[in-house]
């Protein structure tokens, strides 16, 4: 049986793989929105991300809104594929295909 990949199980990480999942393939979440949908803390965020960065599942841009630092990540392609093996092995969990049938009679 295929285990889920340990870096997006955690259930922080998982929240922010599935929020960016959601986005095409071109497109950045401001840190501040990816705060709020997985309704953390900057710093526990900011941890999370630094452990999906250096496994390649998302990228990480930071530049300036006018004078104003902005923080914007996206999911890579890596990640996009590895959060595809993640729902296709809970699926191959939770679907009973090799599951033999109990005997039946009496």
């Amino acid at each position: 049986m295929q285990t889920p990949d340990e870096i997006i199980h955690q259930p922080v990480r998982l929240k922010i793989m599935a929020a960016l999942n959601t986005l095409s393939s071109g497109q950045w979440l401001e840190f501040v929105v990816l705060r709020s949908i997985v309704d953390t803390t900057d710093g526990n965020l900011g941890a999370h991300l630094a452990t999906l960065e250096a496994s390649d599942y998302v990228r990480i841009k930071k530049d300036f809104a006018g004078k104003k630092p902005r923080t914007r990540v996206n999911l890579s392609p890596k990640g996009r594929e590895a959060f595809a093996r993640y729902v296709a092995a809970l699926h191959a969990i939770l679907t009973p295909q090799n599951v033999a049938p109990e005997p039946s009679g009496s």
